[in-house]
C-alpha cells in the first residue's frame, strides 16, 4: 500500500511517521520551498503525547519545551477563578508539553527523514489538481515544482489532505464553501524572554471574551533563571473586518492592542512589561470552519486543520491532528491486512471518519462557546468588579464540571 500526504505540517508529518511504523509506504508533498521554524507556542495534550510515545518520539518532543504543571483562569483583576494540575501532576502517565510550534515541526521533519528517507518529503510542490479514484483508477494528485515550474503527477492507494485551514484538497471537494468563519477577534502573539511566574510551569488565561490574555513558558529555565514565554492578547476587531489572506500571520503593531492591557499589573505578573519585552508581534484572525458532512471522497480523505480547523481554545488544534494521524494509520493498517483492495481501503477510511469526524465536530462547537475558558466570561458577568471568595460566584462543583466536561469532549479525560 502507498499513501500520498499533502502537507508537511504537524499532522502530515505525524501521519507519515505513523504509516511508516505500520509498514505502509508514504510520500509527503509540501508547497513551501523550505520548512522553517515558523509560529509561536503551542501545547501538546497528554493523549497526543501518548501517540508520540507510541511512535518513539515522546522524549525528543518533550526535550524541546517544558512540561506544563497547571492551567489557571483569572479575571481581569488578576484574581484566581480556577486552577487545575495538568500532565503528570494530574495523574496522567505522560506530560502535557508546551513548546515552540516551529521547533516541533522541524523535529517531526527530522524524524520523518530519518525513518522514511529524505526523498519521502518533497518541498516546493504545491498541489494543483486531484482525483479521488471513484472510477476505479488509483487516486491521483498533480503538483507544480516551484523550482522548475513543471507539473508532475503521483498516484497512490490513498491521498490524505493535511494541508491546513486553506486546504486545496478540501476546496476541490467543497469549492463553494467560502472563507473561514471568523469570530470577530484578532490574536496578537509574541514571545518574550522573561522570569518565571506562578509555579514556573504554569499556563494561565486572564480576562474574558473578547478582552483576554494568555501566557505560558515554552522552554525550561536557563541557568540565569530566565525562560521563553509565549503570550497571546485577544481583542474584538469586528469593525475592522476579516483581514485578507495575505495579512494572516503578519507583523502586528503593539499600539493596536497594548494600551488595552496597560493596567494589567498583578502581584504575580506584570502583563504590560511582558508585552513590551517582545521583539515582534504577529496578528492572527481567530477563525475556524463549519464541520463537513463528510471527509472521504473515493480514496481521498482529510486530516488536521484541513478536516476540522477550530478556534485556538483548549490547546487542541495540533493534538487533534496527532490523534487523526494515529486513527487513519490504524485504519489503513487494517485495510492492508485485508489485502489493500479498493473496497477495503474505502471501508477503512470510513471507519477513520466515523471515529474522528463527530469527535472533532463536537470540539469545534464547544470552542465556539469558549470551551473551558467560559468560566472567565461567567465570572465577569456575575462579578465584574471582582470578588472576595470564588465560592460566592460559582456554585458547588460548577467549575469542576466545566473543566471535566471539556476534557471529555476533547478526549483527554483521565479515566479514558
Amino acid at each position: 500500500m502507498r499513501v500520498i500526504v499533502v502537507g508537511a505540517g504537524i499532522g502530515g508529518l505525524t501521519v507519515a511517521i505513523a504509516l511508516h511504523a505500520r509498514g505502509i509506504e508514504c510520500q509527503v508533498y509540501e508547497s513551501v520551498r523550505e520548512i522553517a521554524p515558523l509560529g509561536v507556542g503551542i501545547n501538546v495534550l497528554p493523549h497526543a503525547m501518548a501517540v508520540l510515545r507510541e511512535l518513539g518520539l515522546m522524549e525528543r518532543v518533550a526535550a524541546l519545551g517544558i512540561a506544563t504543571s497547571e492551567l489557571c483562569f483569572f479575571n481581569r483583576h488578576g484574581q484566581i477563578i480556577w486552577r487545575e494540575p495538568r500532565g503528570i501532576g494530574a495523574g496522567y502517565t505522560v506530560a502535557q508539553v508546551s513548546l515552540h510550534r516551529g521547533r516541533f515541526q522541524l523535529e517531526l521533519l527530522a524524524a520523518a527523514q530519518e525513518r522514511l528517507g529524505a526523498h519521502a518529503i518533497r518541498t516546493g510542490a504545491p498541489l494543483t489538481a486531484i482525483s479521488g479514484g471513484d472510477d476505479g483508477a488509483l487516486p491521483m494528485a498533480t503538483f507544480t515544482d516551484r523550482h522548475s515550474g513543471q507539473s508532475f503527477t503521483d498516484s497512490g492507494d490513498v491521498i490524505i489532505g493535511a494541508d491546513g485551514i486553506h486546504s486545496v484538497v478540501r476546496r476541490h471537494f467543497f469549492p463553494d464553501e467560502g472563507p473561514p468563519h471568523w469570530s470577530g477577534n484578532i490574536l496578537w502573539r509574541g514571545v518574550t524572554e522573561g522570569s518565571a511566574f506562578l509555579t514556573g510551569r504554569s499556563m494561565f488565561m486572564a480576562g474574558h471574551r473578547p478582552h483576554k490574555f494568555v501566557a505560558y513558558p515554552i522552554t525550561a529555565p536557563r541557568t540565569d533563571g530566565r525562560l521563553t514565554i509565549n503570550w497571546i492578547a485577544e481583542l474584538d476587531r469586528t469593525a475592522r473586518g476579516l483581514p485578507g489572506l495575505d495579512d494572516w500571520n503578519k507583523r502586528g503593531d503593539f499600539a493596536d492592542f497594548a494600551p488595552r492591557f496597560a493596567d494589567w499589573r498583578f502581584d504575580w505578573l506584570d502583563v504590560p512589561s511582558l508585552i513590551a519585552g517582545a521583539e515582534a508581534v504577529f496578528e492572527f484572525p481567530m477563525v475556524d470552519r463549519d464541520p463537513l458532512p463528510q471527509w472521504r471522497h473515493g480514496r481521498v480523505t482529510l486530516l488536521g486543520d484541513a478536516a476540522h480547523p477550530m478556534y485556538p481554545i483548549g490547546s487542541n488544534g495540533s493534538s487533534q491532528a496527532i490523534l487523526d494521524a494515529r486513527a487513519v494509520a490504524d485504519a489503513l493498517d487494517e485495510a492492508k491486512a485485508a489485502g489493500g483492495g479498493r473496497s477495503a481501503v474505502e471501508d477503512s477510511l470510513d471507519r477513520y471518519e466515523a471515529a474522528r469526524r463527530p469527535a472533532t465536530a463536537a470540539i469545534v462547537a464547544s470552542n465556539r462557546q469558549h470551551g473551558p475558558e467560559r468560566v472567565m466570561d461567567m465570572a465577569e458577568a456575575r462579578a465584574p468588579g471582582g470578588f472576595d471568595r470564588i465560592d460566592d460566584v460559582f456554585g458547588a462543583g460548577e467549575l469542576e464540571e466545566i473543566a471535566a466536561s471539556y476534557k471529555r469532549t476533547a478526549g483527554f479525560a483521565l479515566e479514558k
